[in-house]
């Protein structure tokens, strides 16, 4: 009994310290750093500018919540569809560590405690920035280094800006909605990022390894090095008016799987839509085959303008690819549009709608067409809890017959709750 008094009393007492580590922490007590709560939103890449001191090692630990109650149905012309009830999905959540090392010297560690395709606690990855050398000297390179930064690291690459708002597993907090794009542009490669940032022009150039699972054995397919670029405009007009507009380029020339469209492991918002697997809802093109690999090209294109509380954000995606057996390159087309409104002194308060469309050739020939609506809101009830609803409509054309997604249809309700810090 005493030894459970004991133990009883250490926990509690962590427990009290941990806490009131947390509430004594700034979220914005790092150097070029996105805070992990509402005042992260519409954050892209991280500033050349900051207002925070180096001041010795900063250790912050952070983590994120997510839940959601699913009222979804489906139909298709398929007969053997699950048939879905209303209730509540996985609950999913993350654990970051962010350490600021040096000046203009910093670590992101992200692992997922809870997620829809693994069970255990697991490593998302992890990277290293740098803003400043003052780790060589002080001063080094100053005048370069207030225009570039340098990102190294088994890390989630920056192709497109869609991923600066979709939902990372239990990081949901910047999604306006509750599931991500159809076709999600997601992977986690060994990379390398070069940024320049001048007056509001931005540029990047990565090298990353194109492989998810990392290994140093000789394949059937050797993988080469992929190439990740974007151009971009970013620049806060005045007060009220922010336009932002980028380009982006991911290429790889052979790999033995392409992840670019399957890579995010933590898996799709909407639960046992046709398939019971973690794609569910998801388009994914099929550039490789197991054994042979592939070779895909693509680019985003994405607009994103801010007046006042009404914001854009769009989306153009062009990939095309093929296996390396002397198949035909085949592409597919992505569209989606997202409007905003932003409403009350501190914009706690939103609702809006997402247009979403995939067009694309699959390998056997056929045509496909997925289609999406959302239409929802959210209120965040402090920076850091956000509470989400809406209304997804999404439709299937041109697969073909035997397919779970023949003539497929779902629709209904969502709800999501975020707690992020």
């Amino acid at each position: 009994m005493k030894t459970f008094i004991t133990t009883i009393t250490v926990l509690l007492l962590s427990i009290i310290f941990f806490e009131a580590e947390l509430l004594s922490q700034d979220t914005r007590d790092l150097q070029y750093y996105r805070s992990p709560d509402k005042t992260g939103l519409n954050v892209f890449e991280t500033s050349k500018e900051t207002d925070v001191e180096f001041d010795g090692l900063q250790v912050r630990i952070g983590g994120s919540n997510t839940l959601q109650f699913q009222g979804l149905t489906q139909s298709g012309d398929f007969d053997e569809l699950n048939e879905l009830i209303p209730n509540f999905n996985l609950a999913t959540s993350n654990l970051d560590f962010d350490v600021q090392l040096h000046n203009g010297l910093r670590m992101h560690l992200r692992t997922y405690l809870s997620s829809r395709h693994h069970a255990e606690a697991w490593v998302k990855g992890g990277y290293m920035q740098v803003d400043r050398l003052d780790f060589i000297q002080p001063g080094f390179l100053d005048n370069l280094m207030d225009k570039v930064t340098i990102k190294v690291g088994h890390m989630q690459i920056n192709y497109g800006d869609a991923h600066f708002r979709r939902s990372d597993n239990g990081q949901a907090i910047y999604n306006p909605f509750v599931g991500n794009y159809i076709m999600d542009t997601f992977t986690t490669e060994v990379a390398g990022e070069v940024y320049f940032h001048h007056n509001g022009f931005l540029a990047m150039l990565g090298l990353t390894n194109g492989k998810l699972n990392q290994s140093t054995v000789d394949g059937a397919v050797n993988t080469k090095p992929s190439i990740v670029g974007k151009l971009g405009f970013d620049r806060q007009i005045n007060d009220d008016f922010r336009f932002r507009l980028t380009g982006s380029l991911y290429t790889t020339g052979q790999s033995a799987n392409i992840y670019v469209y399957t890579g995010d492991r933590a898996g799709s918002r909407y639960y046992d839509i046709f398939e019971d697997n973690r794609m569910s809802g998801r388009v994914a093109p099929d550039f490789h085959l197991p054994g042979i690999g592939g070779e895909m090209t693509a680019i985003m294109i994405n607009p994103f303008i801010k007046y006042q509380g009404l914001e854009f954000f769009g989306l153009f995606e062009n990939a095309s690819g093929n296996a390396l057996n002397g198949e035909d390159s085949r592409t597919y087309n992505q569209y989606g549009a997202e409007l905003i409104y932003r409403i009350g002194s501190n914009e706690n308060i939103y609702f809006g709608g997402r247009y979403n469309l995939v067009k694309g050739e699959q390998r056997a020939g056929n045509d496909i067409e997925v289609e999406r609506f959302n239409i929802g809101g959210g209120w965040f009830l402090t920076n850091n809890v956000l509470a989400k609803l809406e209304y997804v409509n999404q439709t299937y054309d041109g697969y073909p017959s035997g397919d779970l997604r023949e003539g497929g249809e779902f629709s209904g309700i969502m709800l999501e709750a975020v707690i992020s810090f």
